[in-house]
């Protein structure tokens, strides 16, 4: 996923936002070590230290697009890179004595903890960070949680680990599975998860994971799961959350271009974070 943020840009990302009116600004970039030139580490936390390391420098780069009156787009990466930028919203809104929703729109619950992770990445822990669980120095990344339950829904999820799911259900956020999206409909649960993360909040954080959509549109991801959302269902999770006027930061992560059709996915990510920061069809 080191190259999705290229992807993004080549598909187009700045034009398209400046035919918005919009002043885009870059901020920054950050950059990993490669694999081999890392240190692994435990097996329950891979590459903690460098994972450690690049979400705090996302965190204080968010921090400084929020002090420049900007609303920080962070382009990914891998979905560890969420325990730094909501981090960085949440630290900034903190000071103000404000409390932030968070939106994950992902195939995944990204809940897992060291003591529970099949795999020991990372990325599958982000989530379970930001909400006070997981390795120490992850968690110093905030002073003390960076989102709280009651303000936290994951929209869209399908893949759950056997040993993160008594923890997903004893946590207090609200999952809206994909199979309660196919009962009640993609509008009702949007406009539920929306008035969950943006009530008595300062607004929402939306972590967008590319993995959330079905891999016969979206190809071009890190960990595919058959059975995810329609072109249509995603463009309308991101209008929605534009028509609130309470987007505070939008991360759009796990863009593979390795595994995408002719920058299929990337093209995609363009349109959604279009759709996410007010474009509409009329």
């Amino acid at each position: 996923m080191d190259m999705g943020p290229s992807a993004i840009r080549i598909a187009g990302v700045r034009p398209e936002l400046e035919a918005l009116g919009l002043d885009v600004r870059e901020i920054g970039g950050v950059t990993a070590s490669a694999p081999e030139l890392s240190t692994l580490g435990e097996s329950a936390t891979r590459y903690l230290e460098e994972v450690t390391d690049v979400c705090r420098r996302t965190r204080d780069l968010v921090r400084k697009a929020l002090d420049a009156g900007c609303l920080p787009l962070v382009l990914g990466g891998d979905h560890s890179l969420a325990a730094g930028s909501v981090a960085g919203v949440a630290g900034y809104h903190g000071d103000r004595d404000e409390k932030i929703g968070l939106l994950w729109v992902d195939a995944h619950s990204d809940m897992n903890t060291p003591e529970t992770t099949p795999s020991g990445n990372i990325h599958g822990m982000s989530l379970a960070v930001l909400l006070g669980r997981g390795a120490p120095p992850l968690r110093a990344l905030s002073p003390s949680a960076a989102v709280s339950p009651e303000h936290t829904c994951v929209l869209g999820a399908r893949s759950v680990d056997v040993t993160e799911a008594p923890w997903v259900r004893d946590s207090g956020i609200r999952v809206i599975t994909m199979s309660e999206l196919d009962e009640r409909g993609v509008n009702v649960c949007v406009n539920e998860a929306l008035e969950i993360t943006t009530s008595g909040t300062a607004g929402v954080h939306m972590s967008f994971d590319l993995d959330v959509i079905d891999p016969q549109i979206a190809p071009g991801v890190g960990t595919p799961v058959r059975g995810g959302l329609t072109y249509r269902e995603a463009h309308l999770i991101c209008e929605k959350s534009s028509r609130t006027g309470k987007l505070l930061a939008m991360d759009m992560v796990e863009l593979n271009p390795v595994m995408d059709h002719e920058n299929r996915t990337a093209r995609l990510a363009v349109g959604l974070i279009a759709s996410a920061l007010g474009k509409t069809i009329l």
